[in-house]
């Protein structure tokens, strides 16, 4: 049974000393030494006041809703002046590895356009569902993923502002989730010449180079103010300047160019020439490339919020703001725990009285209390859905209900 109540805690009542009677010094002394153990510096005091990382989840049970999945859901904290303090409705996944799989999906199985946690989830019949990393929402482009997105081996975006990733890693009979930052590196050859690729499956920036693989849509939807190659197996079947939404081949890719770009690929890369594309994903921590290498799906978002058992929250280093960080949010995190498992968690807000959002050293506090080693952030605000056995079972912030995502995290026990 899940249980659900407030997880406030209230201070014992002192209990009172008679005085010793004839020891008059003795009661000078206790009186001096209860002064001292009363009395803090100011920055003590501060510490004390700001939630630590006990007693958010005190009353929280999980259940067991299918082989090698956990569900606990809990309301904690309180309402005060300090918006630190809660209320926080928190909804907890907590998954065995060896008992039950993890999927990486993106909204209508394209690298553009959204869906909702649920629809994915439906579709996919999966037990359980979180949304996934930050997507673009507005525009042509709408639904393609801001940060890392590599599903099934095939890389649909490329990093972004060195923001933290997961991937998934197949380990026998388990699977490996591993934490970190990436970087990526990418180029077109045509015999010795060469020239950086800037990106995949996005609109196309000043001077870039961008290549559209068959996963992001039917066309690259880019407009006619640059110059688009199209490349079946490794060769050259047209080149169209000035030419935008160039269709492209499910056995190849398109080259998408404009400025300085567009006039390299111009005098370069001629109609029928044989050319090859490259892309290789580098860990920024040392020592993690060869793990990266065996990851069959990443997905990024960010900030860090846990490495090695400890706080560590990245979001300067992957310039995130600070009132992100700061401010309280609806959130969704991933953590890696100390027994093993795997944590997905949801936290509400937006919603006074009820839920109010986290900052998130208050969120990493709440990871570590449940045994996180690793973590990180993923999209949150009206984006922040959990979903279980087709039902919604979090309060999403936005008035009109669930938000269509660009990609959500999918839960399955695996098949006895």
């Amino acid at each position: 049974m899940i249980e659900l109540r407030p997880n406030l805690k209230t201070a014992p009542r002192p209990k009172r000393c008679k005085s010793p009677a004839g020891y008059p010094h003795l009661l000078l002394l206790l009186t001096l030494l209860s002064t001292l153990v009363v009395w803090q510096s100011p920055s003590t005091v501060a510490q004390r006041e700001t939630p630590n990382n006990k007693g958010y989840t005190e009353s929280l049970r999980f259940q067991d809703v299918a082989p090698g999945i956990e569900y606990g859901q809990i309301t904690s904290g309180h309402a005060s002046k300090d918006d630190r303090t809660g209320p926080w409705f928190i909804n907890v996944l907590r998954i065995d590895l060896k008992r039950a799989r993890l999927k990486i999906v993106h909204a209508l199985d394209e690298g553009v356009g959204l869906e909702t946690v649920s629809s994915m989830a439906s579709r996919y019949h999966a037990t359980a569902a979180t949304n996934g990393g930050y997507f673009r929402v507005n525009g042509t482009y709408r639904g393609e993923c801001v940060g890392l997105l590599l599903l099934n081996g095939k890389l649909i975006s490329e990093p972004h502002n060195d923001r933290a990733e997961f991937g998934l890693i197949n380990a026998g009979t388990t699977t490996e989730v591993i934490f970190g930052h990436l970087k990526f590196s990418s180029k077109i050859s045509v015999g010795s010449r060469m020239r950086t690729v800037q990106g995949l499956n996005r609109p196309v920036s000043p001077d870039e180079v961008i290549v559209f693989t068959p996963e992001f849509h039917r066309t690259t939807l880019t407009s006619p103010e640059g110059i688009e190659v199209v490349v079946r197996r490794g060769r050259v079947v047209s080149v169209g300047d000035l030419k935008g939404s160039s269709e492209i081949p499910a056995d190849g890719y398109v080259i998408s160019a404009v400025g300085k770009s567009r006039e390299w690929v111009k005098d370069n890369v001629p109609k029928g020439a044989t050319i090859s594309f490259s892309w290789h994903l580098n860990s920024i921590e040392p020592g993690d490339d060869q793990k990266w290498r065996r990851a069959y799906s990443i997905l990024g978002a960010g900030p860090q919020l846990i490495r090695n058992g400890k706080i560590a929250i990245t979001n300067l280093q992957e310039k995130i703001t600070p009132a992100f960080a700061t401010d309280g949010h609806p959130r969704t995190a991933i953590a890696k725990l100390a027994s093993g498992k795997l944590l997905l968690l949801t936290v509400d807000g937006r919603q006074p009285g009820e839920s109010i959002g986290m900052p998130l050293n208050v969120l990493a506090d709440l990871l570590l209390e449940l045994g996180a080693v690793e973590a990180m952030n993923l999209d949150g605000g009206g984006s922040t859905t959990m979903v279980l056995n087709d039902k919604v079972v979090n309060k999403p912030s936005d008035a009109t209900g669930e938000r269509p995502v660009s990609d959500a995290i999918l839960i399955f026990p695996k098949p006895n």
